[in-house]
């Protein structure tokens, strides 16, 4: 009885050791611009907490200047930074696509010479 319940344990386990395949393509394009999103979403947040805080700390000093005492110097901090509208990341070409790979003049002037290859090594062809 014990063989068999060996056999019953590994064809339960078997299904928790296989691979799942590679995830495609669109998929992976798909999750960098969810991250992409993400960013771009928290620096949002940190642009409209730094306007809120300068509103409550001028909102501050305008009281404690009404109520005639002296408001503390405000300290020096950076200011807010706008992150503007959310534009999804260019994917870089390929680079067959960019013609790095050769230079545009190759065609027009070949790299060649009209010196047989004999000749420019040093050797001589006897007959």
């Amino acid at each position: 009885m014990r063989p068999s319940l060996v056999i019953f344990a590994a064809l339960i386990a078997a299904p928790v050791f296989a691979t799942l395949p590679p995830a495609p393509e669109a998929a992976k394009d798909q999750a960098k611009d969810a991250a992409a999103k993400s960013a771009w979403s928290d620096k949002v947040a940190a642009y409209k907490l730094c306007l809120s805080m300068d509103r409550t700390a001028d909102a501050y000093r305008r009281a404690r200047k009404e109520a005639g005492e002296a408001p503390p110097q405000p300290m020096q901090t950076p200011s807010c930074v706008d992150p503007g509208p959310f534009a999804a990341p260019v994917a870089p070409k390929p680079l067959e696509a960019s013609g790095a790979h050769s230079p545009s003049d190759t065609a027009a002037t070949p790299p060649g010479s009209n010196t047989p290859a004999a000749q420019a090594q040093g050797s001589s062809k006897t007959q």
